[in-house]
């Protein structure tokens, strides 16, 4: 996991922005649950470009053109719908980084 850490001069409250050693031991904990979500949400996304690799593969094997752009349109209505408007910048992302790997 690439958790972020303190550097040794700065203390918890310096280091999280909180003004209590409390909020700050919560700050931390959480900063570190983000950090291991964020290595998960890397890894889905890396596997989420290999499977689009055979996808396309297998579509321009046939014959097919590398991208469907239907489909992309589906991906970027299901983001939409659950995550808001900023679910078609982030479907819009990962659509991007899963088009040409073939």
């Amino acid at each position: 996991m690439n958790s972020i850490s303190t550097t040794p001069s700065k203390s918890a409250t310096e280091w999280t922005g909180a003004h209590t050693d409390e909020a700050a031991s919560l700050i931390g904990d959480a900063r570190s649950r983000i950090d291991a979500l964020d290595d998960r949400i890397i890894g889905l996304v890396q596997e989420r470009m290999a499977v689009s690799a055979v996808i396309q593969e297998a579509r321009i094997t046939s014959g097919g053109r590398r991208v469907n752009l239907a489909r992309e349109m589906e991906v970027l209505s299901h983001y939409s719908d659950a995550v808001g408007k900023p679910g078609t910048a982030l479907a819009m992302t990962l659509l991007e980084l899963c088009r040409g790997r073939v």
